[in-house]
């Protein structure tokens, strides 16, 4: 199988990073199946807390889909179940998931950008939906998650033309966490999962769990009074103990994640 991308593991912490800098790092279906496993091993294992996604060299984050590789009828029979880069439609994921963008994000790259939790963003970085210009749609959710994460219209001018959006835009739109300087996103991406880290990772997956299907029903009401596996978990946990505990003992909390 082609190295298309890799993971390396510091602690709790994995890093996925995408390899395919020779086609700006757009992805083929065999690609995002190779990501699909990676992810697949992230979620699975209870080790590992928090991902990172970045790409590899400085110029992209990811094109998107590779288009060379669609045009000169390449197999598509590939594609995992689980999305555009393994990750866009994983809905089931409660870990969460930075995205160190270290340049463009395009297409199907954004929409891997806009599937992760947070967002950091090199000052260089330059993002768009811009599908329709090539006959396409970003399908990946793309369409569904911009409007939710900034709202319709500001959504539907970057979608309806395809422009695309540096970092500080992004920020300013809503949907970039944070811009760094440029060759520093991943460095940002570290820091912020550090920053993860000092919390229970069990209240981490009930926070985004309950975030991310709350948002499935309209009213507040109904998705504070939804149920909650991950909720249920975490108040069955060990880390529901010891944090109280740690504080009282004027101590740092020891998280065990179960």
């Amino acid at each position: 199988m082609a190295n298309s991308c890799y993971a390396e593991r510091d602690g709790h912490i994995y890093t996925i990073t995408i390899n395919r800098p020779e086609r700006m790092n757009a992805l083929h279906p065999p690609a995002s199946a190779e990501m699909s496993e990676l992810f697949d091993e992230f979620q699975n294992d209870p080790e590992l807390w928090v991902a990172i996604v970045t790409g590899a060299g400085d110029r992209a984050f990811s094109a998107g889909n590779d288009l060379r590789y669609q045009a000169e009828g390449g197999d598509r029979s590939a594609s995992p179940e689980s999305g555009f880069g393994g990750i866009t439609a994983r809905w089931d994921l409660d870990k969460p998931v930075i995205a160190a963008v270290n340049g463009v994000a395009m297409g199907g790259g954004f929409e891997i950008a806009l599937a992760c939790d947070i967002i950091i963003a090199s000052e260089n970085a330059l993002m768009a939906l811009p599908e329709p210009k090539v006959g396409l749609a970003a399908l990946a959710a793309g369409v569904h998650r911009l409007p939710r994460q900034i709202g319709l219209k500001k959504a539907m001018g970057m979608m309806l033309t395809g422009r695309h959006v540096p970092a500080k835009e992004g920020y300013e739109l809503g949907f970039v966490t944070e811009v760094v300087p440029q060759g520093e996103a991943l460095t940002g991406a570290n820091r912020w999962a550090e920053m993860i880290l000092e919390c229970s990772p069990m209240s981490i997956r009930a926070t985004k769990q309950a975030a991310m299907q709350g948002l499935n029903v309209a009213g507040v009401r109904t998705a504070h009074e939804g149920k909650y596996d991950a909720v249920k978990a975490m108040t069955k946990s060990d880390d529901y103990v010891e944090g109280p505990v740690a504080f009282a003992e004027k101590r740092a909390p020891i998280w065990k994640g179960r």
